[in-house]
């Protein structure tokens, strides 16, 4: 009647590989069961999760692909003789960001191996609450059984399955990364988009979920040479400051990529060429557009990765609409001894730093006799295009929802980055908004910032801002000159509260 294990982690992402290895620094038995369905088009990565293989790693340094690319035309204006035009070369690229993924995916097996780790290459399930039964790709059946079991299986894109050829014919971010060649003229549909890519063209759609995903693959696809639509059938960004959301996308049209907006995908056929055509409403003018496309790519957001682990069959509750695991504040499912951390938790920001946090801390209170919980409040995160945006906080929309208009305070400017100066690059949308309460010491409710290494700008000003930090503090710090992240600390334009307020810069 013993446990095999003290801890059994499903998942191996982020979340459930810091949980256990975490779990394995106290001297516990732990082991991690791990298992990657091949995508629809029979993609399939190694050990890491989606951070590692098909999201944060990989798309980060395809931005930066691009953000060279653009450091190549700014070249020639601080005397660099560099021939023109310039190319792109997708497979070069690949090749390299995908031996680095790799080399993670090994990394991870030899961190796992050397905390005395198990490792299980096995799909899982639950057979009772304490056991999980493991299947390997030959069909080799294996128990495992546990005394605390933590599910960290994240989750994978979702297909528009109501849309005739999506699943035949689409890929998604699982894919796109992997590819050898590059997708040429392709169309990227999310349910919020559609990303078309043709031969030198690719055009994202935004129709659902996911959206910051959908424009970080626009904006460096259109980065590396490929003409770029966006296909937006409602907002930009949902889920963020509107505003900057707004001024993300006019960057990006102004970049290079072309955007359908109100119009979202209908069908999807393959031509005798082997080409796609996709057909789209408009649903402004009321019209039936068709284009074709070498490849399609969707991007309508992410299901939990639950249906497989059988969840019913020992009790653990989900949220009926969208499949996630109902956790409390210490990562507990509705089974006592079954936990729950990562991008399949109900509630929880989609964000791998957030998981791992939540990981490590779990082990503590369950192995390391600690108490302390996970704080999902003020986590920081960028959005990865062109023009990058990063925040922590609250959006405008957030903070007059919570407080009233009337208790916010708004602090704003635009601003030139000198590194835009010399290389006479439109600095139009970059912009700087602090949203504040407006009562006593002004606290900082939320700081959002549109410029170059908006990451590593909010990064440095998250801690300030977990610490309750107030205008007039702010105002105190002095700024690193010359540097974009200075010109937070000389925000001295006030918007009156209300969102329809007039944005006048500095």
């Amino acid at each position: 009647g013993r446990n095999e294990y003290d801890l059994l982690v499903v998942g191996g992402g982020s979340g459930g590989l810091a949980c256990a290895k975490e779990a394995a620094q106290f001297g516990r038995k732990v082991a991690v069961l791990d298992y990657v369905e091949p995508s629809p088009q029979g993609t399939k990565w190694g050990l890491g999760g989606t951070c590692v293989n098909v999201g944060c790693i990989p798309k980060k340094l395809m931005h930066q692909a691009a953000l060279l690319g653009s450091a190549l035309k700014d070249a020639q204006h601080y005397g660099w003789n560099t021939a023109q035009p310039v190319h792109h070369t997708w497979s070069v690229m690949a090749q390299a960001v995908q031996n680095y993924v790799k080399s993670l995916n090994w990394g991870h097996r030899v961190q796992l191996q050397d905390k005395n780790v198990k490792y299980f290459n096995m799909k899982g399930s639950f057979s009772d609450p304490h056991t999980i039964r493991g299947l390997t790709k030959a069909g080799k059946e294996t128990t495992v059984t546990a005394e605390n079991i933590v599910i960290a299986t994240g989750g994978r894109p979702k297909y528009p399955l109501h849309i005739a050829g999506a699943l035949e014919y689409g890929i998604t971010s699982d894919d796109l990364f992997w590819l050898k060649e590059s997708p040429g003229k392709t169309p990227v549909v999310y349910y919020l988009f559609i990303l078309h890519v043709y031969e030198n063209t690719v055009s994202i759609s935004l129709t659902g979920a996911s959206p910051d995903v959908s424009l970080e693959c626009a904006g460096f696809l259109t980065g590396i040479g490929l003409d770029t639509t966006v296909m937006m059938r409602s907002i930009p960004l949902r889920g963020f400051d509107q505003q900057m959301a707004s001024l993300v996308t006019e960057h990006m049209e102004s970049y290079g990529t072309k955007f359908l907006k109100r119009c979202f995908p209908t069908k999807v056929e393959k031509l005798e060429s082997n080409r796609l055509q996709v057909t789209w409403k408009n649903t402004d003018l009321g019209t039936e557009e068709t284009d074709s496309f070498n490849t399609l790519m969707w991007a309508v957001g992410r299901a939990p990765a639950t249906e497989t682990l059988n969840l019913e069959t020992v009790g653990v509750k989900t949220n009926s609409e969208n499949g996630k695991i109902i956790v409390d504040a210490n990562e507990a499912t509705s089974v006592p001894h079954i936990y729950a951390v990562g991008d399949i938790t109900e509630g929880r920001p989609e964000l791998t730093p957030t998981a791992i946090a939540a990981g490590k801390l779990l082990a503590r209170r369950l192995f390391g006799q600690s108490s302390e919980l996970m704080d999902y409040d003020n986590v920081p995160t960028t959005v990865f295009t062109p023009l990058e945006y990063g925040c922590v906080g609250l959006s405008e929309e957030a903070a007059v929802q919570r407080y009233g208009s009337d208790n916010i305070e708004v602090y704003h400017a635009y601003y030139k980055p000198l590194e835009f100066t010399v290389a006479e690059r439109d600095a139009t949308q970059c912009y700087i908004k602090m949203v504040c309460l407006r009562e006593r010491e002004q606290r900082i409710l939320g700081l959002h910032f549109i410029g170059p290494n908006a990451g590593e700008v909010i990064q440095g000003f998250a801690l300030g801002i977990k610490c309750g930090a107030t205008y007039p503090q702010l105002m105190k710090t002095i700024g690193i000159h010359p540097t974009c992240a200075e010109e937070i600390t000389k925000l001295h334009i006030t918007k009156r509260s209300g969102l329809d307020a007039t944005v006048t810069g500095c």
